[in-house]
């Protein structure tokens, strides 16, 4: 008796998590937080005008509690559905730290935690699945931009060591050590005034110093940058292939289960004509 009531209560606990899980994932209710985001990320914008706080700044903090203590409910509901399996989705740990911290009372030291309650911008990234797929293919390319990333260092390395060695006499500010050298050559990299104000100077007086600077603008703007491209593409293409594949072997299992389904049917039926000829032969 106390296992079927045990049984029971379980069976009962699943249902109302499962209904619960079905609303906060239906459309409806995902809509409707996304544009709570939306418009939270428009209040905190707004709050950066004087003029404008000064005459509606209270009706601001009040939209703004309001769709907190909302943020706080949903997370509140998924917890309580959940259980401590919510902390195992790591974007469910991103929302709760994000809503988390405007909690925080930010006084103080702990000021700077009121400019971060704009990170809440950031849920969007977990509602919008399109954005979702994006941030988990730059996760997944980590490891190879790590490559491209030390290949870099190699090469500012190498360029640094080269340009101080060459440059150092006629521009100690731009070239004087390894460290400034560079920094001057990330300036070269991102073709921030490259020409004007740093390679034409130095040709003045080393004229064929153009071949250094434009060999190193071929390597680390156009071929070092479009590597990190190609991984991060890469990356994504590999996922979306992943995902692909998974959906085809969930589909071939969802055709296999429906074709048992069937031949279980057909042996209902057989068993069913077995027992009508018996009963018949009986008769007889």
């Amino acid at each position: 008796m106390t296992s079927t009531v045990t049984n029971t209560e379980t069976q009962t606990n699943t249902t109302w998590r499962t209904h619960i899980e079905s609303f906060m994932a239906h459309t409806f209710v995902q809509n409707a937080l996304v544009v709570l985001i939306v418009l939270n990320a428009a209040i905190l914008g707004l709050e950066t005008n004087h003029e404008l706080m000064a005459e509606w700044g209270d009706v601001l903090h009040w939209l703004d509690h309001a769709i907190l203590w909302v943020f706080i409910a949903e997370i509140i509901v998924l917890i309580a559905a959940r259980g401590f399996g919510y902390f195992k989705d790591p974007w469910c740990v991103f929302d709760f730290i994000v809503v988390g911290i405007a909690l925080i009372p930010a006084s103080g030291s702990l000021s700077v935690l009121r400019a971060l309650r704009v990170l809440r911008v950031l849920r969007l990234i977990n509602k919008v699945e399109s954005m979702r797929k994006v941030v988990g293919g730059l996760l997944s390319s980590l490891p190879g931009l790590g490559s491209v990333f030390g290949l870099i260092l190699i090469i500012f390395y190498v360029a640094a060591v080269i340009a101080t060695n060459l440059f150092t006499e006629e521009f100690p500010e731009w070239f004087g050590h390894l460290g400034s050298s560079a920094y001057t050559l990330f300036q070269v990299m991102t073709l921030e005034g490259w020409s004007q104000d740093i390679a034409r100077p130095v040709m003045e007086h080393y004229p064929h110093a153009w071949i250094f600077f434009v060999l190193f603008i071929l390597i680390a703007t156009f071929i070092i940058f479009n590597l990190f491209i190609a991984v991060i593409v890469d990356s994504i293409t590999a996922d979306k292939e992943k995902e692909q594949m998974n959906q085809n072997q969930f589909d071939k299992i969802e055709y296999e289960v429906l074709a048992v389904r069937a031949e279980i049917q057909q042996v209902i039926a057989l068993r069913q004509e077995i027992k009508e000829l018996r009963a018949l032969l009986e008769k007889r």
